[in-house]
């Protein structure tokens, strides 16, 4: 109750500092013993805090994955450098960010429909891809979780919405998400991802995780050498 006193509200105000510098000024100050109530945070998150339009959409799909209680990715990710999560929200939001960039798979689309269209296709997504790989999603000894396997699916994911579009199906379709990325369970499978098994024998990064899965969802019978 302040009712005729004054009190003082610490803020700090970044200018012209690029957008990851901002975020990881966030994550500093939350390091700290001085921990922001995360609550004090939220105002300052996705668009506000973002000028670049398409990095914000990156973070406002990080944090419906995130925060969305159907999720496979709910509470696995550290929103600014706080949470249970392991998973960084910078990398992933950087992977998206090229989505909605110009020429990205989202640009050019109504911005609110874009913006619940490409929540539902995420959530979606991630969902099935924990249905494909049960086995490694559910288990403790892979890497599927990972920033790596993570920013790959997504790197991925304008193959997949493409050929969405070509089936006409709705973008979100929970469905027809399964029914695209259903080579991934036969032609790759949940030991690609045993952590001390395929995973570190072929020195695994997002690229080349990246290129096996657009080659499976390309050559879905294994045709390819």
């Amino acid at each position: 109750h302040f009712e005729g006193e004054d009190f003082a509200v610490p803020a700090i105000i970044f200018d012209r500092l690029p957008e990851d510098h901002v975020v990881q000024m966030f994550v500093t100050i939350n390091a700290k013993h001085t921990r922001l109530n995360a609550s004090h945070l939220v105002s300052l998150s996705g668009r506000q805090l973002y000028r670049d339009e398409a990095l914000a959409t990156g973070h406002d799909i990080v944090r419906a994955l995130n925060d969305r209680e159907d999720s496979p990715l709910y509470d696995e990710i550290k929103l600014l450098g706080v949470g249970r999560g392991r998973v960084a929200q910078a990398p992933l939001a950087q992977e998206l960010k090229k989505l909605f960039a110009e020429g990205g798979v989202f640009s050019g689309r109504r911005t609110n429909d874009m913006h619940e269209e490409a929540k539902k296709f995420f959530v979606n997504y991630f969902k099935q891809i924990a249905l494909v790989f049960g086995g490694a999603w559910n288990g403790r000894k892979y890497s599927i979780r990972s920033a790596a396997a993570l920013r790959a699916f997504i790197r991925v994911s304008p193959d997949v919405i493409r050929r969405l579009d070509q089936e006409h199906a709705d973008r979100g379709d929970f469905r027809a998400i399964g029914r695209v990325i259903a080579p991934w369970g036969r032609r790759i499978g949940d030991l690609r991802f045993e952590t001390e098994g395929q995973w570190k024998r072929t020195g695994t990064t997002v690229d080349s995780l990246a290129k096996e899965l657009r080659l499976a969802l390309q050559y879905p019978e294994g045709a390819a050498v």
